[in-house]
């Protein structure tokens, strides 16, 4: 089929590609003329594993198309995903302006039928107002509104497309729903050819398909984003009671996730989830609820102890060097999770931006992610980038790790000792062993565990 994808970000790019790996046409279109030179030059504008690939080969096939402007391609498909920006207003709300501008422009350029698909995250009740702003502009054109919720993690986004354990469309007509389905067909059945695995273990499964109402799909992906931000709020919040009553946290989460009620799932222990969708998803669906006369107070409190373990382990780093004026903190990763380049929202920005402010100087080292932060916080005299991990901690007073990428497990740990000032380690994210560190002469601290 054809399809045109409105955005080429995180979502937008992933979801183009993997629709032209399975044999559609797709034209992707993004407002920003230098993303869209680099995807046609062959480079993707972010680290996403297996992205680039599938960048390539859709390029050689002819299959994926990259444009700026909108109105000039809006006829060449009759199905329209968008996959817009959604941050969050001051107040917590979704900016919707993008998905309204770009939905007049739909209204008002496009000619015949056209299904719209939301794949942004957006509020409940959003179809509803797609729905009255294409007959408002449009006319007495043809069109349907679905929602399509992504359930893509940075990191692992192409396999969860691909793969992914369901697919949820929001119809409100038939028409709607045999074209989703028809886009979905090599999917739901797993009839292509991974490029991923070789020999995929998914082939010729059958991925579970939830047809249900768009106010149903809107609620489905802001209630799984909550409930699992909310999984690991809980267990960081068992993790301070660890660290004050001798217990172990790790053991802890084993022990309940063999409760097939509760799953072992996003029960990791940490300095705090970040990234762009819980912090703001969670925000948004207070707010929705607030404006549908329900105080979800649970979700608050979610977002309260996200806020207080990034303070907590702030202070846990003060405790233990004592003094930070003065003093060199390694930050081993900047990303909010291993397997992505994004740090919006990470913690380990937060925590740096709090060791400067207390006069310490932090040597600063990630695989992948040194640009984007770089753009969030620059270097300067108290903040360096570092190119190597052992570069980072030479000399350092302290060494923080925020990410838990692969390869901070080979380094060589005698070495790291003897080259840090004071080889005191805090982990927050429970890459290393606490016996075995300390049997290496390293001073070690993680979250939740003795």
């Amino acid at each position: 089929m054809k399809i045109t994808v409105v955005g080429t970000g995180h979502v937008g790019l992933v979801v183009g590609l993997c629709f032209a790996e399975i044999g559609h046409e797709v034209g992707c279109c993004d407002n920003d003329p230098r993303k869209i030179e680099t995807l046609n030059g062959g480079r993707t504008p972010f680290y996403e594993p297996h992205l680039l690939e599938l960048l390539n080969r859709a390029l050689e096939s002819h299959r994926v198309r990259f444009f700026s402007q909108l109105d000039a391609h809006l006829n060449e498909a009759d199905v329209i995903f968008l996959c817009l920006g959604t941050p969050p207003l001051p107040d917590g709300e979704a900016d919707l302006s993008s998905v309204e501008s770009v939905t007049r422009r739909i209204a008002t350029h496009s000619q015949g039928y056209k299904l719209i698909v939301e794949k942004s995250t957006v509020p409940v009740q959003t179809g509803d107002r797609i729905q009255r702003t294409m007959q408002i502009y449009g006319g007495s054109a043809a069109f349907d509104v679905a929602s399509n919720p992504e359930f893509l993690s940075e990191g692992t986004a192409v396999e969860n497309f691909l793969h992914p354990q369901r697919t949820v469309i929001g119809v409100e007509s038939p028409r709607a729903e045999t074209l989703l389905r028809q886009i979905y067909q090599p999917i739901l059945d797993q009839s292509f050819d991974c490029p991923i695995h070789p020999h995929c273990a998914w082939k010729g499964k059958p991925t579970p398909l939830v047809v249900t109402n768009r106010n149903s799909s809107e609620v489905i992906k802001h209630a799984s984003n909550s409930f699992l931000a909310t999984k690991i709020s809980f267990i960081n919040a068992i993790a301070n009671l660890c660290d004050r009553v001798g217990a172990d946290v790790e053991q802890v989460a084993q022990g309940m996730g063999f409760d097939s009620r509760i799953g072992s799932s996003f029960l990791r222990a940490g300095a705090g989830f970040g990234g762009f969708c819980f912090p703001k998803d969670l925000q948004a669906f207070i707010h929705i609820a607030e404006k549908n006369g329900y105080d979800f107070r649970l979700l608050r409190e979610v977002e309260r102890i996200n806020q207080d373990q990034m303070e907590l382990f702030f202070q846990k780093i003060k405790h233990e060097v004592w003094v930070l004026k003065g003093k060199r903190i390694a930050a081993w990763g900047l990303a909010f999770k291993p397997g992505t380049d994004d740090v919006r929202f990470a913690p380990a920005l937060a925590v740096i931006s709090k060791l400067l402010a207390e006069g310490a100087t932090v040597a600063a080292y990630d695989p992948k992610a040194m640009e984007e932060a770089k753009a969030e916080l620059p270097p300067s005299r108290e903040l360096l980038y570092c190119s190597t991990a052992e570069e980072a901690a030479q000399g350092a007073d302290a060494l923080v790790i925020f990410t838990e990428w692969p390869e901070f497990v080979s380094v060589d740990l005698e070495g790291l000792r003897d080259s840090m000032a004071r080889p005191l380690i805090l982990d927050g994210r429970n890459m290393f062993r606490s016996e075995q560190m300390r049997r290496r002469g390293f001073e070690y601290m993680s979250v939740g565990r003795p």
